[in-house]
Formats: structure tokens, C-alpha cells, sequence
């Protein structure tokens, strides 16, 4: 376990270790379709994250990307296949966030903070657009600044 993590109980550390499942999955589908190129991307980004993230986070997205694919699967069956109430749902789950990260060393929320809204918007330009441009479509705009997550820093 991560020395960050360690004063959490085992549900909250796995709504941690879940929420870039879940910005994978909110930012994939919010155009209500979840393509290949945004479901590659968002494991590409998970495992590069083990190496290229911000140095405090390296550890943590070890433990992320251990899991990251099949757990994308596996939550994705779970959740509704409506667009509204998928994102309700997700939105749900990653608001959790708000009552764990106040819980963990400041430094390391603000940097997954701005670590989970970067993997929103690498997601988001993943999938359209031409040559890669203009490619975050209006539903994903809405979304990427995850909004429904606190800023920790403030």
C-alpha cells in the first residue's frame, strides 16, 4: 500500500484506486458511444501514467493500472447503458472523492486532482476530429473539467 493511502479504510481507497476507471468511462461515453480509439486510449494513458505521471502519483497509478482494463470492463457492465443515467451514476461515484481526498496528504489530492482531469481531456481528444484536432466533442467539453469533483487546492 502507498503511504498516502494508508489512514483510509479499504472501501475508500478503492473509490481512489476506481476513479480513473470511472473519468475513463464518463469522458468515453459522454457522447453516448465508448469507441475503440477512447477505450485504448484510456488504457494507454492509465499505464503511461505508471511511469510519466507527476513523481508523488507513480506509485499510486502502479496500483491503478494492475487493474485498470479489466476493471474498466467490469464497471462499465455494471452501470446503466443510458447516457444520463450512466453519467448520474458516475458523477455519484466520483463525488465520493470529495469525502476521501480532504482525508489524504494535500500535495498528493491536488496532484490527482489535476492528474484525473488531465486523463479526462487526453481521453477526450482521443476519439474525432481531423488529424486529432477540434476532437473533444461538446458532451465531453461538459464533462473533462470534472467539476463534480472539489478542487482540493482551494
Amino acid at each position: 500500500m502507498i503511504k498516502e493511502l494508508e489512514n483510509l479504510r479499504e472501501d475508500e481507497v478503492n473509490t481512489l484506486l476506481d476513479a480513473p476507471v470511472y473519468v475513463a468511462i464518463l469522458i468515453a461515453g459522454a457522447d453516448g458511444n465508448i469507441d475503440k480509439a477512447e477505450r485504448k486510449e484510456a488504457v494507454d494513458v492509465a499505464h503511461s501514467k505508471q511511469s510519466r505521471a507527476r513523481e508523488q502519483l507513480v506509485d499510486y497509478y502502479k496500483l491503478v493500472g494492475e487493474r485498470f482494463e479489466e476493471k474498466f470492463g467490469s464497471i462499465l457492465d455494471t452501470l446503466p447503458t443510458k447516457v444520463e443515467d450512466r453519467n448520474f451514476a458516475i458523477t455519484s461515484e466520483l463525488r465520493k472523492l470529495n469525502f476521501i481526498l480532504p482525508k489524504v496528504e494535500k500535495n498528493f489530492a491536488v496532484k490527482l486532482h489535476a492528474s484525473l482531469k488531465d486523463l479526462a481531456k487526453k481521453i477526450a481528444e482521443s476519439s474525432g476530429g481531423v488529424l486529432g484536432y477540434l476532437s473533444v466533442s461538446y458532451e465531453e467539453a461538459k464533462l473533462i473539467e470534472l467539476k463534480m469533483i472539489n478542487d482540493p487546492s482551494l
